[in-house]
């Protein structure tokens, strides 16, 4: 019953993903396409980012007060699909720019995904179950964003966008069968005081100010700018989604052996360390890149940097808190580094507006080494237990 249970909620979150990521690896030239500036790209990128940062805490708090997971996961979904009905249908700027911020209302209900995946494990194996829901959501991404740029090249510009329709509507009918263990009704939700307090709290501040830092990174080069860099190297639709699939690809093998191999091996700080250190090198590299196939290599290392960081920040921001509060503290922890999503395209666009992209890549790059000094200062210098193994 709890491997069907789980096996489910895999097909599910799979394509909860896919429908938000079919056009990422064409969103920024289709921008550019319809006259947008490098600015603008910016905004629509950063878009999904900012909705987040302004959902995911209020949504967190309502689900745990309620003691809903699955309504969310339900609610998340359609608006995903409705996104991606109305990307089809636009054609000016700002019309994306709305309906892209409506997939970052949908991105949200992450929070609920990840509570409700943690509630079928031990509570002490919550960065194990990071790892591996972490997995399927890479899967569920580097399958739509090959397909989008391999549809939108033979087919054209809105092929992605009812692809990913499509496929969250079917995600949409499974999620009606996911199961959630009847709610706690003596369990007392998190009040609004208590996650100020909750936020102070040394440990999830800390990884959600370093998660900050790897969005900004992965929002300005893989989910960004990237494709921009590669269309000026000539490359055509289909190789987006070479290009984004060779780095998803090595992201999501980062994010499931990240636990199990990395951080029972260094700790959880040596592996963060060494995530930012390879992110920072690759990304400055990036603008620097004068073919398609050295592009493709350096951004292979930069997805598997990226990777290698976030299931162990995100499980060490729920392993300490009790189960009841948790989708508060992840609404906390996936808010502020929505802050990166928004922040990262939105810097590089406005400097890319000026400088070119080169110096948005350079300057993130750069926080990346800011990232690893921070992730070096912060993080406790011990291996995590047993319970990382997959």
């Amino acid at each position: 019953m709890k491997s069907s249970r789980k096996i489910l909620f895999y097909v599910v979150t799979m394509m909860y993903w896919f429908s938000m990521y079919t056009y990422v690896p064409i969103l920024s030239p289709y921008v550019e396409h319809l006259g947008g500036s490098v600015f603008m790209i910016g905004l629509v990128v950063g878009s999904y980012g900012f909705t987040q940062m302004l959902v995911r805490i209020p949504l967190g708090i309502w689900s745990d007060r309620i003691g809903k997971r699955k309504l969310f996961i339900f609610a998340g979904i359609a608006c995903a699909v409705l996104s991606c009905l109305g990307l089809a249908l636009s054609t000016n700027v700002w019309a994306i720019f709305g309906f892209r911020s409506l997939a970052g209302v949908a991105a949200a209900s992450w929070v609920a995904f990840t509570v409700l995946f943690a509630s079928y494990f031990e509570a002490d194996e919550a960065p194990k179950a990071m790892g591996i829901i972490s997995f399927y959501t890479s899967i569920g991404q580097m399958a739509a964003t090959t397909a989008g740029g391999f549809l939108a090249d033979y087919i054209g510009w809105r092929a992605p966008f009812y692809l990913g329709a499509i496929v969250g509507l079917l995600g949409l009918i499974l999620a009606i069968k996911l199961v959630e263990k009847p709610a706690d009704v003596k369990k007392k939700p998190v009040e609004v005081k208590e996650l100020i307090k909750m936020g102070g709290e040394k440990l999830l501040l800390s990884v959600s100010l370093l998660a900050i830092v790897v969005q900004c990174i992965t929002f300005t080069t893989m989910f960004g700018f990237t494709p921009l860099h590669a269309t000026s190297l000539g490359a055509s639709n289909a190789d987006l989604s070479i290009l984004t699939l060779l780095s998803t690809l090595p992201n999501a093998i980062a994010g499931y052996i990240s636990g199990s191999i990395f951080v029972k091996r260094f700790g959880e700080r040596y592996t963060i360390l060494i995530g930012f250190i390879a992110a920072a090198i690759c990304t400055i590299l990036l603008p620097f890149t004068t073919s398609l196939s050295l592009l493709i290599l350096t951004q292979a290392f930069n997805g598997f940097a990226q990777g290698l960081m976030m299931p162990v920040l995100m499980g060490l921001a729920i392993q300490s808190v009790n189960e009841e509060k948790r989708a508060s503290a992840m609404g906390f922890f996936q808010a502020l580094y929505s802050l990166g999503m928004f922040g990262g395209p939105f810097i590089a666009g406005w400097i890319g507006e000026y400088m070119g992209l080169s110096g948005g890549f350079i300057l993130i790059g750069s926080l990346s080494f800011v990232g690893a000094i921070l992730a070096y200062l912060w993080m406790p210098k011990r291996k995590i237990r047993q319970e990382w193994g997959q």
